[in-house]
């Protein structure tokens, strides 16, 4: 099995927690994927688990989850909150990843499946998701949705966000560019912290629509099920950051 890690966890691993910070917001999503699950019983698989984030304290909810990532930097600091949760750490890439389970449920959310720079390789992401699900399990896609990004830029191929942390003197700047007729996105964070020092890490994302995911979908077999603009399954909108979609294998 090849495994091509893009070099995320070498930038932000020792900090990505740090980036998410909202417990409100982690708590939701996990809230959230817990609710589509078809059945806890039948296993779940998180592609791009990076440091547990989402899968330790899912694993309180639907019982042992298995996570994959390419980074070794990332499952480094998911293995040392291994008490946290009960995950199943597994060092691959998922555009090539297999092995002999089939799960109900597998997800791939916070934009892991934009940061694959190429339709091919994203397509194949899909289509590894799709193997790994049992007849009548779910996939669930979260990441970037390029309208809305698009209209955050307003007109402009470079922008600028700072959000404010609670902490005095704390934050996040995100320096942004859109590349390729608005289908790359490079975005530079620096976090700032209370005693001076700061981090960088640099993205690059490959923006996506539902409905270029959802052409993935049915090229791998699985029915599109739902487009949402957060994990609240509230209708899509264009204008929204994010997207989720829901898709699930025929019985």
């Amino acid at each position: 099995m090849s495994i091509a890690d893009i070099g995320y966890g070498r930038q932000f691993g020792g900090w990505y927690d740090r980036i998410f910070q909202n417990g409100a917001v982690t708590r939701a999503t996990v809230d959230a994927v817990a609710g589509f699950h078809p059945d806890p019983a039948w296993g779940t698989l998180e592609f791009g688990v990076g440091t547990g984030r989402i899968a330790l304290p899912l694993s309180h909810r639907v019982g042992a989850v298995t996570g994959v990532d390419s980074s070794r930097e990332m499952l480094a600091a998911l293995e040392k909150k291994a008490d946290e949760g009960e995950v199943t750490a597994e060092l691959g890439d998922i555009r090539t990843y297999r092995d002999d389970r089939r799960y109900g449920l597998v997800y791939c959310v916070c934009s892991t499946l934009s940061l694959i720079l190429d339709p091919e390789g994203q397509r194949e992401a899909i289509a590894r998701a799709a193997e790994h699900l049992r007849p009548g399990g779910r996939l669930l896609v979260e990441t970037h949705n390029r309208p809305g990004i698009v209209a955050l830029h307003q007109g402009l191929a470079r922008t600028t966000m700072f959000v404010p942390y609670p902490e005095p003197d704390t934050g996040i700047q995100m320096h942004a560019t859109l590349l390729g007729e608005n289908r790359i996105w490079q975005v530079s964070t620096i976090l700032f912290e209370a005693d001076g020092t700061h981090r960088i890490g640099t993205e690059t994302a490959r923006l996506l629509t539902p409905d270029e995911v959802d052409v993935y979908a049915r090229d791998s077999g699985l029915r599109p099920e739902g487009h949402y603009s957060d994990w609240q399954r509230t209708e899509y909108v264009p204008a929204t950051g994010l997207f989720v979609a829901s898709y699930v294998k025929p019985a």
